[in-house]
C-alpha cells in the first residue's frame, strides 16, 4: 500500500482502538512495527491478522501480490523483535519465519478460509511468508482510564464475535481448519479475561467497595455460566460432523448472553473505576 495511505489507516486504527473503514473495514487488522533493516528506523504498517491461539498471531507477507517480499518482512528477517499494536494492547513480540510443512499448513488453513491468499501467491510468482507473532512481553491497554480500558477489552470481544459469527453463516459445508482456530481463539481469550477479573478485579474492588458485593456476585455467576457456554461451542467444534448449521446457534447464544453480561458490567463498574460512583 502507498504510504499515505498506510498513515491513514494507522492514525484510525490509533485513534479508534482498532476499528478502521474504508479497505480495512470488517478486518482483522494491526499494526506491525518493525526496525529497518538499512535505516534502523521504526517502520509501521497495518496487516491483517489471522487468529492462531493465544500464543500467537499470524502475518502473511503478500504485498498485495507483487513479485517481491515486502519491506517489513526483510525488516524483521533482519531484527526479529517487534512491536505489535492490536488496538487494545501495545506489545512486544518476536517474529519467527514459518518454514517447510507448518509454513504449508498453516497457508493452506489461510487460503481455505480467503482464496485471496492464494490469489496472491499465484500473482506474486513467489511463496508467500507466514510469520507468527510471539508475544515477549506487553503492558496495560491503550486507554486513558481503566474505565475506558475495560470498554476497550469489551469491545475488542464484541468484535471478533461479530467477525466469527458472519464467518460460520457464509461457511459451507463443513467448519474449515480457520475458523476452528477463530472461534477456539475466541474461548481462550474470554476465558482469560473472565479469569483476570475474578481472581483480580474484583477482589480489589470488593475490598475497597463492600456495597459492590452483589454485583460482583452477580458478575462472577454470569462468568460460570458463560464458561458453561463455551464449554458447549467447543464441544460442537470437536464434532467431527461440525457444520455451520449447528455452531451457528450456539455463536449466537454466546452473543446474546455476553452482551447482557458486558453491557451490566460497564454500567456497573466503569463509573467506579473512574471514580464517578
Amino acid at each position: 500500500m502507498p504510504n499515505d495511505f498506510n498513515q491513514q489507516v494507522i492514525e484510525e486504527f490509533r485513534a479508534n482502538g482498532g476499528r478502521v473503514g474504508g479497505y480495512f473495514e470488517g478486518s482483522r487488522l494491526l499494526l506491525l512495527t518493525t526496525t529497518g533493516a538499512r535505516s534502523g528506523a521504526p517502520h509501521t504498517v497495518p496487516l491483517g491478522y489471522l487468529p492462531d491461539g493465544g500464543e500467537r498471531v499470524l502475518v502473511i507477507a503478500s504485498a498485495g501480490g507483487a513479485p517481491k517480499d515486502p519491506a517489513w518482512f526483510h525488516n524483521l528477517v533482519a531484527d526479529p523483535e517487534v512491536t505489535v499494536e492490536d488496538g487494545v494492547f501495545t506489545y512486544q513480540a518476536r517474529a519467527v519465519v514459518l518454514r517447510g510443512e507448518e509454513r504449508d499448513r498453516v497457508f493452506a488453513r489461510a487460503v481455505e478460509a480467503d482464496p485471496a491468499w492464494g490469489d496472491y501467491e499465484t500473482r506474486a510468482g513467489r511463496a508467500l511468508p507466514v510469520v507468527a507473532l510471539h508475544q515477549t512481553a506487553g503492558g496495560p491497554p491503550s486507554a486513558t482510564s481503566w474505565g475506558a480500558a475495560l470498554k476497550l477489552v469489551h469491545d475488542a470481544f464484541r468484535r471478533e464475535l461479530a467477525l466469527i459469527r458472519k464467518e460460520v453463516a457464509e461457511a459451507g459445508p463443513g467448519l474449515g481448519a480457520q475458523l476452528r482456530v477463530n472461534c477456539l481463539t475466541l474461548c481462550q481469550g474470554l476465558h482469560n479475561h473472565h479469569t483476570g477479573e475474578d481472581t483480580m478485579m474484583f477482589p480489589s474492588l470488593g475490598e475497597r467497595r463492600p456495597d459492590l458485593a452483589p454485583t460482583l456476585e452477580r458478575l462472577g455467576r454470569e462468568h460460570e455460566q458463560i464458561a458453561a457456554r463455551l464449554e458447549e461451542l467447543q464441544k460442537v467444534l470437536s464434532a467431527g460432523d461440525a457444520d455451520s448449521s449447528t455452531l451457528l446457534p450456539e455463536v449466537e447464544r454466546l452473543i446474546d448472553e455476553l452482551e447482557r453480561h458486558l453491557d451490566y458490567e460497564e454500567e456497573q463498574l466503569i463509573p467506579v473505576l473512574d471514580g464517578h460512583a
